[in-house]
């Protein structure tokens, strides 16, 4: 349906997309997943024609978005982050209007016009005007321009941006039902969103895609990168033999503090270690102070892909304040005070005695 080719996007000396090339298949809902200023917005409007790219090649439907703009852009309907509404019009009236600028014949736009409302659950709303309705209700509308002319691909650009609870499970609902029909990309930054809703997921960090991959998959992933936490009252080259003789172990780390050993261990998918490793340690008289399983889950794999272990993990600290900093604070305590003794020194014009004769 889609073909990205080594795609990307400068903006000055900003590298903004760098040379990404992934496939959109027909039938499946896409996640475009990445923290904020990771390259998503930018890839979904050179998706959509609305952007050009510095280089690389997207087909859609074996049109060229490029070349030939006007073919590729009937496969595609559009829903930026901000709805492009008219407030002084009617749902009807704009999805009409829609209709009319993406050349769908009259005599077909009225009925397309009310099953497209009616998908999209607005059609008891279609004769009040768009800026009287709520937030959910104006989404609800930006998505059903996006379906407007029977697009093959709607993209949704952080859909449930500033909904309440109620409105962003309305708008996963319509989401997934448009998934029975349309192939459907959404772009956003939380991973409980895209896991929701998608089959798919295409993680871009930095302007990169660090992983891309269904749900599944992933998931089994997060897996196998379970561990099992043991501190150990010994020494670390006793607790490394004895873990080393257990069944369905297959690597693991040691750190040793204070005569406590802290032991990582990886072990094969479906194993159950845990007694195993009770009784060794039994048996070798070496006290166990601790030992539970540290579950991998989806979110770390995409914190770990999206930001690295080295941003995850940095500490923040508190810059130290410069001599004019420091002036400048002492400037600004100085200016409250003398601001606080103007207000306490203040004589109004009329006291409330007048006040109180004015109301007579």
């Amino acid at each position: 349906m889609i073909k990205v080719r080594n795609l990307t996007k400068n903006y000055g000396n900003h590298l903004a997309v760098k040379g990404i090339s992934f496939d959109i298949e027909p039938g499946k809902i896409y996640g475009l997943l990445g923290p904020n200023g990771a390259g998503k917005s930018t890839t979904m409007n050179i998706l959509t024609g609305c952007l050009a790219a510095t280089s690389g090649e997207v087909k859609v439907d074996g049109h060229d978005i490029f070349e030939d703009p006007i073919e590729a852009k009937k496969h595609i309907g559009y829903l930026p982050e901000q709805p492009p509404v008219y407030g002084e019009m009617t749902p009807r009236e704009y999805l009409s209007f829609v209709a009319e600028a993406k050349g769908v014949p009259f005599e077909k736009s009225l009925r397309h016009v009310k099953e497209v409302m009616q998908l999209t659950q607005i059609y008891d709303v279609r004769n009040r005007l768009i800026k009287n309705l709520s937030k959910g209700y104006r989404q609800r509308v930006g998505i059903a321009q996006a379906m407007i002319g029977e697009p093959d691909v709607i993209i949704l650009d952080e859909p449930t941006v500033g909904l309440d609870p109620a409105q962003i499970i309305e708008i996963r609902n319509l989401i997934r039902k448009l998934g029975r029909i349309k192939t459907v990309i959404i772009s956003s930054h939380i991973l409980a969103e895209i896991s929701a809703v998608c089959d798919h997921v295409i993680i871009i960090s930095h302007g990169n895609i660090v992983a891309n991959d269904t749900l599944e998959h992933l998931e089994a992933e997060a897996s196998r990168n379970n561990a099992l936490i043991i501190k150990i009252k010994g020494e670390k080259e006793k607790a490394q033999k004895l873990i080393g003789g257990v069944k369905g172990v297959l690597s693991a780390e040691y750190a040793e503090e204070n005569g406590i050993v802290t032991a990582t261990v990886q072990f094969e998918e479906g194993a159950d270690i845990r007694e195993d490793i009770f009784n060794i340690f039994a048996e070798a008289k070496t006290p166990i102070l601790d030992m539970h399983s540290n579950e991998s889950t989806l979110e770390d794999i995409f914190l770990e892909l999206a930001y690295g272990n080295d941003e995850r993990n940095a500490s923040f600290e508190i810059p130290a304040i410069s001599d004019e900093e420091e002036e400048t604070e002492e400037e600004a305590v100085h200016a409250k005070k003398k601001a606080e003794k103007e207000e306490d020194d203040y004589k109004p014009l009329f006291s409330s005695s007048d006040d109180e004769e004015g109301d007579e």
